[in-house]
């Protein structure tokens, strides 16, 4: 699995210290994109509509996409379609359709969402996110678990997702039963400062990885980081 660490990384001295890493780089605040495509093994582009719905402030998605458009011509570079966090199946299916970049995006299955729109996404496309919502807002709860592995029952009942599955804040579950292909957190960025550094964070996680198949639920229980 591949772990994106989030940005910024401050000061700019940290952040060298990932060269070679992943790095997630959300829309509401992009100031170290280019940094990350020079020194980064792949980018990930987060839209920030969670950070925007936490704020209580609305994205022109026409200027996000302008944004991201110039970092997609990277085939390593991939980004979060819209999506609206408390929206509903059809807002979300809606800004689904409206992405103008193909296979460079990914669309986001909100946890509070219906199986049937699970399976419709990864019918669809090659890459989709789960993203934590509703009565499963925060991620390492029983209901968030059981939730979770309803998923994966639903879209890997062979062992195996047919998709790229990536989990949205959820570098605490690297190493999990969860046979996620990629996660991503800003945890590196938020506590280097005490934590002993960016590199021994970023390799304590780094060297945890995900199951390929999925063998059911195991109600294991993590602890939340983020």
């Amino acid at each position: 699995m591949i772990h994106y660490h989030g940005t910024p990384i401050t000061p700019n001295s940290e952040l060298q210290k990932m060269a070679g890493r992943h790095f997630c780089v959300s829309y509401q605040d992009g100031r170290d994109i280019a940094r990350c495509h020079e020194i980064g093994q792949s980018v990930m582009i987060d839209n920030g509509a969670f950070s925007a719905w936490k704020r209580g402030i609305s994205i022109n998605w026409q200027d996000y996409y302008k944004w991201a458009e110039p970092w997609l011509d990277y085939h390593t570079t991939w980004a979060v379609i819209p999506d609206v966090i408390d929206g509903t199946e059809e807002d979300n299916d809606e800004l689904v359709l409206a992405w103008p970049f193909g296979g460079s995006g990914a669309p986001v299955w909100h946890l509070h969402e219906s199986l049937d729109r699970l399976r419709w996404l990864c019918e669809t496309w090659s890459r989709v996110c789960f993203g934590s919502s509703g009565s499963y807002a925060t991620p390492g709860t029983e209901s968030w678990h059981r939730r979770v592995a309803e998923a994966f029952d639903a879209v890997a009942p062979s062992g195996a997702p047919d998709v790229w599955v990536h989990m949205l804040r959820g570098l605490q579950f690297a190493g999990s039963e969860y046979p996620f292909a990629s996660v991503d957190s800003t945890h590196v960025a938020r506590n280097h400062h005490r934590d002993g550094g960016v590199l021994r964070i970023a390799n304590h996680w780094d060297a945890k990885q995900c199951p390929a198949r999925w063998h059911g639920n195991t109600n294991r229980e993590l602890p939340c980081i983020d």
